[in-house]
């Protein structure tokens, strides 16, 4: 009846994102991609898993010249959109933290968040405001927790929106350049990639290991001088 049934072809191609990994949130959602991970990433409790480093240091790669696989992005518009991204959602993060609290964070039963939580206090106590929220933009998951916990405990507004903005620029600006001048040096950087992108996630959590080492450290020297002072006592 009326001729033969129409077949419904599938589309040619299908956009699958996988939100962990750089190459493919890229090639979706270009510059305006990033932007949107960086403030999901240091604004919302719940974008601690997004991958900031190795965004930021492959974004840079396919910014140069030449041929290579993945998308071509422009040098001015990446680095935009990366510090736009960070400073806004570092920024929004703060207020959340300022109006909702610890309420927040102890919602949460995700076991990093706690743990970065408490390393982003741990900082805060130990190198003070500026320091703190400088070196927490190069920490995965304190990066995320430190802006509602610096709102949270109160650090004056103003002390905080000069010293992320600072940090902001380093960690976007830095992680950028780093992957646009390793490109566009090493020949068909391409093919190291993977290994490459690697190597920046083992070396941003390379602080975490040592503030982690320097915890234990003190929690022995600290036990070692209790019971020093425990044998000191008995003697007497």
């Amino acid at each position: 009846m009326g001729g033969p049934a129409a077949v419904l072809e599938p589309p040619a191609h299908t956009l699958a994102v996988n939100l962990l990994d750089a190459s493919s949130l890229l090639a979706a959602f270009g510059a305006l991609g990033i932007a949107v991970v960086l403030f999901a990433e240091t604004g919302l409790l719940v974008g601690f898993f997004l991958p900031g480093d190795s965004l930021l240091f492959t974004a840079g790669l396919l910014c140069r010249a030449g041929a290579h696989s993945g998308p071509h992005l422009d040098l001015a518009q990446v680095l935009a959109a990366a510090v736009a991204g960070a400073l806004a959602g570092a920024q929004c993060g703060y207020v959340i933290g300022r109006r909702g609290g610890r309420a927040l964070l102890a919602r949460s039963r995700n076991k990093r968040l706690h743990e970065g939580a408490a390393r982003a206090e741990e900082l805060l106590d130990r190198y003070g405001h500026a320091r703190a929220i400088v070196l927490a933009r190069f920490v995965p998951v304190v990066r995320t927790v430190l802006n509602p916990l610096a709102g949270a405990l109160g650090v004056p507004a103003r002390t905080f929106a000069v010293w992320q903005v600072a940090g902001g620029l380093l960690w976007t600006v830095g992680l950028v350049l780093a992957g646009y001048g390793l490109g566009s040096v090493v020949p068909d950087v391409d093919r190291y990639l993977l290994p490459l992108v690697a190597v920046v996630v083992v070396l941003s959590l390379v602080p975490v290991g040592l503030e982690l080492l320097r915890g234990r450290r003190r929690a022995a020297a600290s036990e070692a001088r209790t019971i020093v002072t425990r044998t000191d006592g008995e003697q007497r």
